[in-house]
């Protein structure tokens, strides 16, 4: 009996840490388009990103220097724009951006 106890608690200390892993909540899936990673062009080029852009950025799809900068992100053109590309004005895109899933 003694040896049977003895077993089963090495098999439960060996498996317990398993058990947790697999317990623990999945991360939260990263955004199909990110302020941060995704370039213009991208966002460009899909309806419903595009409409993102023109309702938080107006005027910003319709600038004629916006082909210049289809393979730059929104936060790499902050620098050029930081009036227009705010840190509140991204948040408010990549809130937006968060809601629409990828395009496959």
């Amino acid at each position: 009996m003694k040896t049977v106890l003895i077993a089963a608690s090495l098999l439960l200390t060996a498996v317990a840490p398993h058990v947790a892993m697999a317990q623990a909540p999945a991360a939260a899936p990263a955004p199909a388009y990110s302020v941060e990673t995704t370039d213009i062009g991208t966002l460009l080029d899909n309806p419903a990103t595009k409409a993102v852009l023109d309702k938080n950025l107006p005027g910003f799809t319709a600038n004629p220097q916006i082909d210049m900068a289809r393979s730059m992100t929104l936060k790499g053109v902050q620098q050029y724009a930081a009036d227009t590309l705010t840190d509140a004005a991204l948040a408010k895109v990549q809130a937006d951006l968060n809601k629409i899933p990828v395009k496959k």
